[in-house]
């Protein structure tokens, strides 16, 4: 199951939960980011719409994802962290 937190809709509320769980299901580049709170998963996937959609998520115990991050499009700086380069 895949969870979102309710702070990606107030801060990106062009996105909606549905939206965000499409592109989690959808992604097509993602990479483990180590961090001084663990290991988190950073991704990029298309939603419903075509929409590129940067996510960053942490698996929970019992196999639960929980994405606490999400923004359309994504930043320069993530598809630099994933091996993209700048997208125009």
């Amino acid at each position: 199951m895949v969870i979102i937190h309710p702070r990606v809709g107030v801060r990106h509320p062009e996105l909606a939960d549905d939206d965000v769980r499409s592109a989690w299901e959808n992604q097509y580049r993602a990479v483990a980011r180590e961090t001084d709170s663990g290991l988190r998963h950073v991704a990029v996937g298309y939603d419903s719409r075509g929409r590129e959609v940067e996510m960053v998520g942490v698996e929970l115990e019992g196999g639960d994802w929980l994405v606490y991050h999400a923004m359309t499009p994504p930043s320069t700086k993530t598809y630099d962290e994933l091996g993209m380069g700048r997208r125009r």
